[in-house]
């Protein structure tokens, strides 16, 4: 794709404290070899660390600062609102990307108008030869659980090939600008946990196909050993997990995916943190079945905006 035909690309990435980070990312997007682009970073209400180097080192990059955080959803709805591409790519901050990984997203896209999202082959930014993504199963409707095809294996070109998806990767995820003002924008309700998940959800329900692209290639800083549990993360892991049951699975199975949930999962789990002394994590678990109880007949539950 020649550089007099390529569409426009609307990058999007939040930040949230340790700018450098994301300055790390930005720098790699100089380096593209797709120029039509418009970069924007959306500070997320940045506690402790002045993102203000981001656009003194980075003037080319629409920033846009936050009086309060947003979480994911809600930072990259700003940002997609701000948005003039026909494609809008959500790319986390903790990514680095390889020269020539956007024209494959873009060309695909190009090439079949029913596509809705695509994802590249993501690897791990320190075992650069390990997978964290090429690809993911359907949901199990009890566990809200899937299955990634071929995390944490090493690449030996066994996932050179384009394959359809069940769900794009929130690390990186190209989505049309047609798509988006058809099925909407991502639930901010979410905050942190399950929002690409439910955006990807929506968008094959609309009809479209989401695809990993074999030929685009990032890398992720997040660890392997997945971060480690804290309250904050079990807390929002359960409670986005339970919500998108409540968003995206249908009667008589949602009844018995949440008594799963409630009297079995979330118990057994809550239990073990309890007897190998993290209390904390206990509570989290508590916390999140509390929000799903106060929440039961919110009419917010099933909202998400539009672009």
């Amino acid at each position: 794709m020649n550089a007099i035909g390529q569409p426009l690309v609307s990058i999007i990435s939040i930040n949230y404290d340790h700018p450098e980070v994301t300055c790390q990312m930005l720098e790699s997007l100089r380096k593209i070899t797709y120029k039509n682009i418009e970069i924007i970073v959306i500070d997320n209400a940045s506690p402790h660390d002045d993102p203000g180097i981001i656009p003194k080192l980075y003037p080319e990059v629409k920033f846009i600062q936050l009086n309060e955080n947003l979480g994911f959803a809600g930072g990259n709805n700003i940002g997609m609102r701000e948005a003039k591409g026909k494609y809008i790519l959500l790319l986390n901050n903790d990514t680095e990307v390889t020269p020539g990984f956007l024209e494959p997203l873009v060309e695909k896209c190009e090439n079949d108008s029913q596509i809705g999202a695509v994802s590249p082959k993501i690897k791990f930014q320190h075992s650069p030869e390990i997978l964290q993504f090429t690809g993911i199963s359907k949901i199990n409707q009890f566990t809200a659980r899937s299955k990634g095809w071929g995390f944490g294996i090493q690449d030996n070109g066994q996932f050179d090939e384009d394959t359809e998806s069940a769900y794009a990767h929130g690390a990186a995820m190209l989505v049309p600008r047609k798509v988006i003002e058809e099925v909407g924008l991502l639930a901010d309700i979410y905050f942190l946990y399950y929002e690409e998940l439910d955006w990807s959800h929506r968008i094959r329900q609309a009809g479209y196909k989401i695809y990993y692209v074999h030929n685009s290639l990032i890398y992720h800083k997040e660890s392997i050993s997945t971060g480690k549990n804290s309250p904050n993360k079990t807390y929002y892991m359960n409670r986005s997990r339970i919500l998108f049951m409540r968003r995206n699975v249908k009667q008589p199975i949602l009844s018995l995916a949440i008594i799963y949930q409630f009297f079995i999962a979330i118990p057994k789990n809550a239990l073990s943190f309890l007897f190998r002394g993290r209390a904390d994590l206990f509570l989290a678990y508590h916390k999140a079945i509390m929000w799903h109880l106060k929440h039961l007949n919110s009419k917010k539950i099933h909202y998400h905006p539009k672009l």
